[in-house]
């Protein structure tokens, strides 16, 4: 390509994106330069790309490349760094950044620490629970407008349960019981691939598998369609706690630990949005060339 360009490394809970300022630049093949940077053994390493871009209805708009080059519409960990860039690049003023997504403008209300931006409070808006929206391959006379809860499908010989909810993209929720494996015996790099494209999904889906610890806190793992296995998925853990509220599981207040750290996420009744509660982390700075 011999394409040259700046960029910043950062992480919301270990889900790690390379971001680009295209304020001041532009890259011609996000999807090829996504497949090239995100490689963790011959590029920058990372979940995707993710391009900061002028918008007409918000301060900035994300563009968000999975690591196998397909576009996101969401991504909640992401929208908390680009708060974060935005505000500390004079993108945006104030406390709160307002980004146009894939699924609408979110507003992120920064969290700061000496001065500094630590995180970030974004409206994710409100949980899409009608499953002919999802979209999900409905069984004859299912009701388009119902919730997906609780359906049984089957990977690999095995049984499971969707609950089925979309945060502006689409994911399907897996409780453990006892009868389960630990969290940390599945094996997603085994089976993940099966679940993110499963026939009942045909756009794929990201995938969480949740233990519930109590009433206000759950521990899950997460299989996210075009990246694989991540350390954080902000708009899955979202997902989690909207089917873990929804199913009688939890209080409206969840805390979701995740492999790379915990994210607090809280529905709210009157609104009938959800807010995600979580860090913004910078990396490091650098150029390369692809």
């Amino acid at each position: 390509m011999g394409q040259t360009f700046s960029f910043t490394k950062m992480h919301g809970c270990g889900n790690d994106y390379i971001y680009v300022n295209c304020f001041t630049q532009h890259i011609d093949d996000p999807a090829a330069v996504s497949i090239i940077v995100s490689d963790r053994h011959c590029g920058i390493g990372g979940d995707g790309l993710v391009l900061i871009c002028p918008s007409e209805i918000a301060d900035v708009r994300m563009r968000i490349f999975n690591a196998d080059g397909s576009e996101a519409e969401m991504c909640g960990n992401a929208t908390r760094c680009v708060a974060r860039y935005a505000h500390e690049h004079g993108l945006a003023k104030g406390d709160t950044v307002r980004i146009e997504t894939g699924c609408g403008v979110k507003e992120a209300k920064l969290l700061m620490e000496d001065g500094h931006v630590c995180g970030a409070t974004v409206d994710m808006g409100e949980p899409v629970l009608a499953a002919g929206s999802i979209p999900v391959r409905l069984p004859e006379g299912f009701d388009t407008q119902a919730f997906f809860q609780g359906q049984p499908f089957t990977v690999d010989g095995t049984e499971w349960q969707a609950n089925v909810v979309s945060m502006g993209n689409p994911h399907n929720v897996l409780f453990l019981d006892d009868t389960r494996p630990a969290l940390e015996e599945l094996d997603l790099a085994k089976t993940g691939p099966a679940f993110e494209n499963h026939v009942l999904f045909p756009e794929r889906v990201n995938t969480e598998f949740v233990r519930v610890e109590s009433d206000s806190s759950v521990s899950m793992r997460v299989w996210e369609r075009g990246s694989g296995e991540t350390m954080a998925c902000g708009t899955g853990a979202c997902a989690v706690a909207v089917a873990c509220i929804k199913t009688g599981r939890t209080k409206r207040t969840v805390s979701v630990h995740l492999k790379g750290g915990t994210l607090t996420i809280f529905w709210d009744p009157e609104s009938n949005h959800v807010f995600m509660t979580g860090p913004a982390t910078h990396v490091f700075d650098g150029v390369i060339t692809v």
